[in-house]
């Protein structure tokens, strides 16, 4: 676990889908309290909010171009459905997500719950399994650090 102030001057893009908002609000708040301790400033926070999963990349690609951010962060929650219509949308949206750090070099903590039913989602939203939002936003901290090293 990372210590406080190793995130000062970081600045972050956290993108939210509004699907599924009474899990994702969770997640989002998991991410934001995680970064705000470990020095982020309030001011260094763009959470920027979409309808749902599938449009998750295209915000990212936009954030990642902008210049206005280090690292990025992608929240969301699909719940399994009757149709297929849930793998086609978890497929694209992490690889979506993946395509952004490969084209861009910004990286992007992958905090998207793909998960059979709400209880899932909600044990992986600040239940018993953690919270993911805080663990995609440690992930992000984690390779802006390397990459920026890597760098120079």
């Amino acid at each position: 676990m990372m210590t406080a102030s190793v995130a000062a001057g970081v600045r972050f893009g956290l993108v939210a889908a509004r699907f599924n908002g009474f899990i994702v609000e969770r997640l989002v708040e998991g991410a934001r309290e995680f970064l705000l301790s470990r020095g982020v400033a309030a001011d260094d926070l763009l959470l920027v909010r979409v309808p749902g999963a599938w449009e998750i990349p295209a915000a990212l690609d936009a954030l990642a171009g902008s210049g206005e951010v280090d690292a990025l962060v992608a929240l969301g929650a699909v719940i399994r459905g009757e149709t297929p219509h849930f793998d086609f949308i978890c497929n694209q949206c992490a690889a979506g997500c993946a395509r952004v750090t490969a084209r861009t070099g910004i990286p992007v903590g992958f905090g998207v719950l793909t998960c059979d039913d709400a209880g899932q989602a909600a044990e992986r939203a600040g239940g018993k399994a953690g919270n993911k939002g805080e663990e995609a936003a440690e992930a992000a901290l984690e390779m802006a650090h390397l990459l920026r090293s890597l760098k120079s």
